[in-house]
């Protein structure tokens, strides 16, 4: 994965954080002891978790030590570790396992979710938000820009980065079997962006960075004028010159 910029992403921390209290709210725990928040980035969630629970031990895991360095400097009472969420697992048993918007990257991540349910005690939680937006026009334009320049060939793979979700019912099938009680369930928020240049700094700290990773510096601002020029006319200004950048998320809070 390209280098994450915890920078530019916390352009939009209030909206990126806002799925985070919605799955926190459906976790039905008082007092867990051992916590951990999974891809947890510059830590704006894992602040939501040691204030939700001030007694439990919180450690925040993420693969980008750029991420991890903002975490440290911003969240007391958490402890903030490196790894590869493909293989790494818990070595102590976890009361609660908390992801916001960072399964969606990992190739297997229904597999990966089994392993981590696997982990926890009977009444413990895995909580997981994942954005489920490939099909919206921010992506869909991402993907024909890539194909349509002439840096095609450095981006055939760009899309592989993320593969569409599968439907609730796959989740339900796969995680019901091994858990007591599975909720899942879609929102669909609506950002308001300064036009269709605000959507593109947006998807420039997620979305956009396995595209524009391998490019020069040139390629990069050709590539993002020919993307801006089709998000404009994709996403029409409302009266006062904003766009609304439709996001819909999938959660699942599962229950051991």
């Amino acid at each position: 994965m390209p280098q994450w910029s915890p920078t530019q992403y916390l352009k939009f921390a209030d909206e990126r954080t806002r799925p985070a209290p919605e799955l926190l709210a459906r976790v039905s725990m008082a007092s867990p002891r051992l916590v951990y928040d999974l891809g947890c980035g510059p830590g704006n969630s894992t602040i939501l978790l040691t204030e939700a629970f001030p007694a439990a031990e919180v450690i925040g895991i993420d693969n980008s030590e750029e991420m991890l360095a903002k975490a440290r400097a911003s969240v007391s009472g958490a402890h903030f570790e490196t790894a590869d969420l493909n293989v790494w697992r818990p070595d102590r048993m976890p009361d609660l396992i908390f992801s916001n918007a960072t399964f969606q990257w990992l190739p297997r991540h229904l597999d990966v979710m089994k392993s981590m349910i696997a982990c926890l005690p009977p009444g413990g939680v895995l909580a997981v938000q994942m954005p489920d937006n490939l099909n919206e026009p921010s992506h869909v334009l991402m993907r024909e820009t890539a194909a349509a320049g002439p840096w095609a060939s450095k981006l055939a793979h760009a899309a592989a980065s993320r593969s569409e979700l599968p439907g609730p019912l796959a989740y339900y099938d796969a995680l019901k079997p091994i858990s007591a009680h599975v909720d899942i369930w879609h929102t669909v928020y609506n950002h308001v962006l300064d036009g269709a240049a605000g959507i593109v700094e947006w998807v420039k700290s997620t979305g956009l960075l396995p595209y524009l990773a391998p490019l020069s510096a040139d390629e990069r601002a050709a590539f993002l004028a020919d993307y801006e020029s089709r998000i404009a006319m994709a996403y029409p200004a409302a009266h006062d010159g904003k766009v609304l950048l439709r996001f819909p998320r999938l959660f699942i809070v599962v229950q051991k």
